[in-house]
């Protein structure tokens, strides 16, 4: 008997009421609720992962571009991978990956 009376007396106490009512209405019901906060963590560590991604990827154009402006070499270059040009005295011959359709 001592201990149910305690133990209403406990569940009475309009503070703990409270307290567990507001814990309820954060964790739960609010707008920034837990989930919701976990939901954002995880976007904000995908959206740092693809700013240096991209971090990076700017800083190897940079370094494209300025070995671009100086280099005479590396344009020839440039321009043989990516527009397929070629010197008057030579041929160039395309040759295609066909590991891509046997997998298939």
């Amino acid at each position: 008997m001592l201990i149910s009376s305690s133990i209403i007396s406990i569940v009475k106490n309009k503070y703990l009421i409270a307290i567990s009512a507001f814990t309820v209405i954060v964790l739960f019901f609010d707008h920034n609720n837990l989930f919701e906060q976990i939901d954002r963590k995880q976007e904000l560590k995908e959206l740092q992962a693809k700013k240096q991604y991209y971090q990076d990827e700017i800083e190897k154009t940079k370094k494209e571009l300025a070995d671009l402006s100086n280099n005479p070499a590396a344009i020839e270059k440039y321009a043989r991978e990516h527009y397929q040009m070629k010197r008057d005295n030579e041929d160039v011959f395309m040759v295609e990956n066909t590991n891509d359709s046997l997998k298939k």
